[in-house]
């Protein structure tokens, strides 16, 4: 599908604020945009609209670049539309777009939403080796009948939060502030899959979940999370890595989840990481192993309760 027929389905007949990005995470600079967006839209009497890349374009600008999600596909649409935003139009990023001149992407905004109002970061650029910045967009603007509204990153502890500053903070296992970044607690969904079984012989059951590949999953280590299952919460503790008291295994995510026993093989569950207990080890003894593993569910018990108080 080409670019304009891709743009072509998010087409209006009303006057548009409009929005471009990867949007990864929706996390809480994406929703300071949004809201920008909306400011704009309803002093206007406009309507609402993310353009966002289903891919990463760096996996097409840089070479041999594997991009790790720290949201599905399916997940950031719904993320973004709970934002309050009327329209999310989905691109592919290619090479084909990568070599798009501003002026002519640009005019496909207006073409195909009748833009009139584009809400972007400050660092934002678009087209070809990104000529398009701000203050190019400015200019087009003025020629174009469209207005470029810029909003100022989003703070943590001094920091501008991105995406790819989470990405590096869940994937070394700080999944208590990347809630914080996020405004929300991470999660990964996956298939509930059959293991083997030695979780269950250690008197720790796991569900072993299958997690869509590019996703992005926290560091190796012990994690306490809350396990949803078919709209219910449980309290759990999780265990991402090689097992290497048994020698070395395949990556996996298993979960331990507390005070329940149902048979959930091929059910779907969704994890939120509320906090890392500790990193994998290898332990000496089986006994030691399982020592250990009754002071990570008691431990991950207690944060959890905490958390409801």
């Amino acid at each position: 599908m080409s670019i304009e027929q891709q743009l072509a389905e998010g087409s209006s007949l009303r006057d548009a604020a409009v929005t471009i990005g990867t949007f990864d995470g929706v996390h809480r600079g994406h929703k300071q945009v949004f809201q920008r967006l909306a400011e704009a839209a309803s002093a206007s009497g406009l309507q609402t609209i993310a353009v966002t890349f289903r891919n990463h374009p760096r996996t097409v600008l840089v070479a041999d670049t594997n991009v790790n999600y720290i949201t599905s596909w399916v997940e950031r649409q719904a993320l973004i539309k709970c934002e309050g935003v009327d329209t999310v139009v989905a691109l592919d990023f290619t090479e084909e777009l990568s070599l798009v001149k501003a002026r002519k992407f640009v005019g496909m905004l207006k073409t195909s939403f009748r833009m009139k109002v584009l809400v972007v970061g400050p660092d934002f650029a678009l087209g070809y080796r990104r000529e398009g910045d701000i203050s190019a967009l400015k200019a087009l603007g003025d020629e174009m009948d469209f207005r470029v509204e810029v909003v100022e990153p989003e703070m943590s502890d001094s920091q501008p939060i991105r995406s790819r500053t989470l990405r590096q903070l869940i994937a070394g296992g700080d999944v208590y502030e990347a809630a914080a970044m996020l405004g929300r607690r991470f999660s990964i969904t996956g298939k509930i899959i059959e293991g083997d079984g030695r979780g269950r012989d250690l008197g720790f059951p796991t569900a072993n979940l299958d997690i869509e590949a590019g996703r992005l999953v926290p560091g190796d280590g012990i994690y306490a999370t809350w396990a949803i299952i078919g709209g219910s919460r449980y309290k759990s503790a999780t265990s991402i890595g090689v097992r290497p008291t048994f020698g070395t295994k395949p990556r996996a995510v298993e979960t331990f989840i507390i005070d329940f026993d149902d048979e959930v093989y091929s059910e779907a569950l969704t994890l939120e990481f509320v906090s890392r207990l500790r990193e994998e080890l290898a332990f000496p003894s089986v006994k030691g192993l399982i020592e250990q593993m009754h002071r990570d569910v008691e431990e991950a018990s207690a944060i959890l309760v905490d958390e409801v108080k």
